[in-house]
């Protein structure tokens, strides 16, 4: 971490046009992040290059370097949880320098948020190309909802530390640095969900009575919630219940899917939906067959 004073004049400019004492991060030559140290919100400026100027060898250093620092403390949240890992332990586990670490993040906090802003690219960017195939809003929220089971399904790590992150969040964190977050990969203009049910009930494919401001937004708070709360339990919850959580999860999704359908459309959604999960769930014991 360096004090803005250090930085080239386009930095300098950019740090200071904030009212507040920032510093800045380098990922690499042409992005950095700055971090208001009076109110904990962040934001980041990426400095134009030319298209046809390559990284060099110090900046994809400085890449491979955060990469390990990131990925280590991945590990170590998802085993010790968040708040017992320390950055003495992050920076043993990633192999670099105790005065190394600082220089790419000021603390805990800002790894923290680091691999939160990943997981929302990561999230947004598979999301965005599975919606985009589908036609009515009904297909599109069928669609939303087979993500977040996907990503229960086979990235468990990735959904157990949002659950982390929920609590951080709740204790520790403003309201305004999450939302600065969610912006940078696209997430804080929410309408998208208020669209959605008014394209749904202009096709027919959702029922009439939806309430287009905030229906679709309680609906995904509550999925969440269960998303993450399957992950954290893992194996207990088939211990407590006699099924995987990915077939309970699932269930879950299907019943919301009855209640947002169109009555005609609900009686279909049931039937597709039904038929892909007999499948998923045959194709595990073929497997064991051939064997």
């Amino acid at each position: 971490m360096q004090d803005v004073s250090d930085a080239c004049p386009l930095q300098r400019i950019l740090c200071l046009a904030c009212k507040t004492k920032y510093h800045f991060d380098f990922v690499d030559e042409w992005r950095f992040t700055c971090y208001a140290s009076s109110t904990g919100i962040f934001s980041e400026a990426r400095v134009a290059k030319a298209a046809t100027k390559r990284p060099t060898p110090y900046s994809a250093h400085r890449q491979r370097q955060r990469r390990r620092i990131l990925d280590a403390a991945r590990v170590l949240f998802d085993a010790h949880g968040i708040d017992r890992v320390t950055m003495a332990a992050i920076t043993a586990a990633s192999g670099v320098q105790p005065s190394t670490i600082y220089q790419y993040f000021p603390g805990k906090d800002e790894i923290v948020a680091a691999l939160v802003g990943e997981i929302f690219t990561l999230g947004t960017e598979r999301l965005h190309s599975t919606l985009h195939e589908q036609s009515s809003a009904l297909a599109k929220i069928a669609a939303l909802f087979d993500h977040l089971a996907d990503e229960l399904a086979h990235r468990p790590e990735n959904v157990r530390f949002m659950a982390q992150f929920d609590a951080l969040y709740a204790r520790d964190w403003p309201v305004e640095r999450l939302l600065a977050l969610e912006a940078q990969v696209g997430l804080r203009n929410f309408t998208f969900l208020t669209r959605l049910i008014r394209q749904g009930i202009a096709d027919g494919s959702l029922r009439s009575d939806l309430h287009p401001a905030f229906t679709l937004h309680a609906v995904l708070n509550a999925v969440i919630g269960v998303q993450r709360r399957f992950a954290v339990l893992g194996d207990k919850v088939e211990q407590e219940f006699g099924q995987s959580t990915e077939r309970l999860f699932r269930e879950a999704l299907r019943i919301l899917l009855l209640g947002l359908a169109a009555p005609v459309q609900a009686e279909t959604s049931s039937r597709k939906t039904e038929k892909s999960t007999r499948t998923r769930r045959s194709a595990p014991e073929a497997t064991r067959r051939k064997a």
